[in-house]
């Protein structure tokens, strides 16, 4: 890229949907913003692709709701279980926002690259393919070293935000450090399929020994399989299917132990190939880390069992740049940021600790065989318990209601 200038309002760490989201709506509000992202764009990524339905006002007021329901699959109205034999389906809780009460799915090779692209007309610069070494903090405010085959760049801000996602471990002060591997780690994986049998309009969870998943169709007529699955789960499959490559060995798994995958799959395609990532380590973590702020994974992560990802990688940022915008005054000046870091933390874990929690115990009891027999007959009893649990889940929780607010402070 041209390089036209080297000192910004706002840094933003990682391009995704939590740091697009933030550089469109600083951009738009006028402030001067960088955006770094080290892959380029279009790229796949290990996600299970559901918008929901509370992200839609959102995608709105971005200005690409149109261009996403052009792209996306079906609404999905239909929420269901596949566990061993069994196959429950029970109705999608509507969100109460007009006419686009239910949610949809949309590879993020098609998500992110729309909401970049949108940053960027608003007047976001965007540095891609390009890699933060370094941030370091003084009393004018952040140093950032950023690198790529081009050489090596010094920008400054008074404003920094990490959006880098948790999976990747590094150096940076708001990056997670090198855990010690566990058995219960998870790793995730995703394929898509051609020629599925899944219902229209219907994303199960798939609960199978040692892991959880799901799967929904999306863009193009294709059907996304994602799933988590335990480290030691993992080895021992990989060692009872060596001939086969991971995903495809802990797919097998799945269809030995679930018809309602079996059967969705048959005769279904792969449609290019397998991704994988890992360790992922849902929880919370701190919004911020001296001085810089967190948004999406980086601030707080649900496990994937609940869909709720991007939902919650959206929201954060627009709940951080509502904040940012209302106090730039002072933001800009170098004033009022720990005041604003504890507004901030308040409000994330107001909006999003029941989705954790809830992920949390979703989660534990999908992957353990006995805890699903055991609620197996309850929900035959009762379908529209699945119901419930999807709006606990966050599928009708309205985080962002209106337009991001862009009074000066």
């Amino acid at each position: 890229m041209t390089i036209q200038r080297t000192s910004y309002d706002a840094i933003i760490i990682g391009a995704g949907p939590a740091g697009a989201t933030a550089a469109l709506l600083l951009a738009k509000a006028g402030w001067s913003v960088a955006v770094i992202e080290r892959v380029r764009y279009p790229r796949r990524k290990v996600c299970g692709e559901f918008l929901s339905a509370t992200n839609m006002p959102q995608l709105r007021e971005l200005g690409i709701l149109r261009a996403v329901l052009d792209l996306a699959g079906p609404e999905v109205r239909t929420v269901g279980v596949f566990a061993g034999d069994c196959i429950l389906t029970a109705d999608m809780p509507r969100a109460a926002d007009g006419a686009e009460g239910w949610g949809r799915a949309l590879g993020r090779e098609h998500l992110d690259t729309l909401l970049l692209d949108r940053a960027r007309d608003a007047g976001a610069a965007v540095w891609q393919p390009w890699t933060v070494v370094n941030v370091a903090k003084d009393t004018e405010g952040f140093r950032c070293t950023v690198s790529a085959r081009d050489g090596c760049h010094t920008l400054r801000s008074r404003v920094m935000i990490a959006a880098h996602g948790s999976w990747d471990t590094g150096s940076l002060p708001s990056q997670l450090p090198r855990a010690v591997s566990r058995p219960g780690d998870l790793f995730g994986f995703k394929a898509h399929f051609r020629g599925s049998r899944l219902p229209s309009g219907l994303m199960p969870l798939v609960c199978f020994p040692g892991g959880y998943g799901g799967m929904v169709e999306t863009d193009g007529g294709r059907v996304s399989l994602s799933f988590c699955v335990r480290r030691d789960r993992l080895e021992h499959i990989r060692r009872n299917g060596s001939s086969l490559g991971a995903g495809a060995a802990v797919l097998a798994h799945i269809e030995t132990s679930c018809r309602g995958v079996r059967q969705a799959l048959d005769g279904a395609a792969l449609d290019g190939t397998w991704l994988s990532a890992g360790p992922i380590r849902p929880g919370l973590r701190a919004r911020s880390h001296d001085g810089i702020f967190l948004i999406g994974n980086a601030a707080g992560e649900a496990h994937p069992v609940v869909a709720e990802g991007i939902s919650m990688a959206m929201q954060s940022a627009w709940l951080l740049s509502e904040r940012l915008l209302t106090r730039q005054g002072d933001i800009l000046r170098g004033r009022g940021t720990e005041s604003l870091a504890e507004d901030y933390a308040r409000i994330w874990r107001d909006s999003f600790s029941v989705r954790l929690h809830a992920a949390a115990v979703i989660a534990h009891l999908a992957m353990r065989p006995s805890a699903v027999a055991l609620v197996l007959p309850m929900l035959r009893m009762c379908p529209s318990i699945l119901t419930w649990g999807a709006a606990r889940s966050g599928k009708v929780m309205q985080v962002v209601a209106g337009p991001c607010r862009e009074t000066l402070a």
